[in-house]
């Protein structure tokens, strides 16, 4: 029994070392330095909790939290929403269906930095694709990037194009519903609207739960979008027009890499950390009593 657990510990020990030297170590590292001044060009003095004192007196902290909370309350339930309703779509025995679901998880795999220099040009308010086509049907469209209320739902917009992933999931969890559920209710004299609510999405509320926390953990720490198309490679730029497009990670990075505050970055990331831990644990709440599992609760 021992030689075993030695050579399992054998086999699942790079995967151990890369969480402790990789993942565990700067995370405790990041931790020590949220109470310290630290920068990129002095030594950490211990400070105690003056940079958390400071955070809750910063307006651009509960700034980029604002925005980062529009982002995720508009992207997250409209990405749900289109990635089931793709899943509804693609779990069509059509011929020809798995060509379209390669075709639209695609762009989930996408570079997002390039996938992000592609929207720059379709949502450029003079020439891009987007308002080219609404001026064709006789709509002037806004400014997008270039608005600061328009900033914030063409990021979401974007967001929506990389839907895949979860639809994916969802489509996997689809072909699991046992079809004898489907046609007793169908016996019972329940329609298609009927059997989906009552039967299809009890049985695939786990994915949906899962999709709804990926989902939120993603949208609370969106930063590659921001950086790349609203001028976050500029020093004093980012955040787009009139900071619309500072979020949490952006205004993390701003701090740490530009400021070479590290100390106040280490304990703006701590803050984050703690805001994803509680947003995912009120979900779970939550859903205790409306997520069904096969066998009963996990």
């Amino acid at each position: 029994m021992k030689a075993e657990a030695r050579q399992g510990w054998l086999f699942v020990s790079p995967w151990v070392i890369g969480f402790v030297l990789l993942t565990a170590g700067p995370m405790l590292y990041s931790l020590y330095l949220s109470f310290t001044s630290a920068s990129l060009l002095s030594v950490p003095q211990w400070i105690g909790g003056e940079n958390y004192r400071r955070m809750a007196s910063d307006p651009l902290f509960y700034r980029s939290l604002a925005n980062t909370a529009v982002y995720a309350g508009m992207g997250v339930p409209t990405g749900l929403l289109l990635a089931l309703g793709l899943a509804l779509l693609l779990n069509a025995p059509v011929r020809g269906i798995g060509f379209f679901r390669a075709l639209f998880f695609l762009p989930s795999v996408t570079n997002t930095v390039a996938l992000s220099l592609l929207w720059l040009w379709l949502l450029n308010p003079e020439f891009g694709l987007l308002n080219t086509a609404l001026r064709a049907v006789g709509i002037e469209g806004p400014l997008w990037l270039q608005s600061e209320a328009w900033a914030k739902p063409a990021l979401v917009l974007m967001s929506l194009w990389t839907v895949g992933g979860q639809a994916v999931i969802f489509l996997a969890a689809l072909q699991g519903v046992p079809r004898e559920l489907g046609e007793a209710a169908a016996i019972d004299g329940a329609g298609a609207v009927r059997r989906f609510f009552a039967v299809t999405l009890p049985m695939i509320s786990p994915a949906l739960l899962f999709n709804l926390i990926m989902g939120l953990v993603g949208a609370l720490q969106v930063f590659t979008q921001a950086f790349v198309m609203t001028g976050g490679v500029q020093p004093g730029s980012e955040g787009g027009p009139n900071q619309a497009t500072l979020f949490i990670v952006l205004y993390i990075y701003k701090k740490a890499f530009q400021e070479f505050d590290m100390g106040y970055a280490s304990a703006l990331a701590w803050a984050l950390f703690v805001l994803i831990v509680g947003c995912s644990a009120l979900a779970f709440r939550l859903a205790r009593e409306r997520v069904h599992y096969e066998g009963g609760q996990p």
